[in-house]
C-alpha cells in the first residue's frame, strides 16, 4: 500500500472512531433519560439494570476515547513523517497533467 493510500485509510479510521465516540455519547444520554423517566415510574428491573448498562457504555466510551487519541496522534505523526501534504499536492498535479 502506498504512503498516501495508507494515510487516507488511517484518516478514515480516525473519522470512524470519532463517529463511534459520538454514538456512544448518544447512548449514554439516552440511558440517562430512561433512568430519569424511571424515577417516576419506579420499575424495579430498570432500577436494577440501567445503572450497570450505563457504566458499561461509559467504560466503552473511555476505551474509544483512548484509542481515538492514540490513533489520531499516530495518524498525524505518520502524515508529518511522510510529508503527506506534498504527496497530496503531487497527486493533484499528476491528475491534472494526466501522469
Amino acid at each position: 500500500m502506498d504512503t498516501l493510500k495508507k494515510f487516507e485509510l488511517m484518516e478514515k479510521i480516525v473519522r470512524e472512531l470519532e463517529d463511534l465516540q459520538h454514538s456512544q455519547q448518544a447512548i449514554i444520554q439516552k440511558i440517562g433519560k430512561i433512568e430519569v423517566d424511571n424515577i417516576d415510574l419506579g420499575d424495579k428491573k430498570l432500577d436494577k439494570d440501567l445503572p450497570d448498562m450505563h457504566q458499561r457504555v461509559a467504560d466503552n466510551l473511555d476505551s474509544i476515547v483512548d484509542i481515538l487519541a492514540y490513533f489520531a496522534d499516530k495518524t498525524q505523526n505518520f502524515g508529518n513523517k511522510n510529508n503527506v501534504d506534498a504527496l497530496k499536492e503531487q497527486q493533484a498535479i499528476n491528475e491534472v497533467t494526466g501522469h
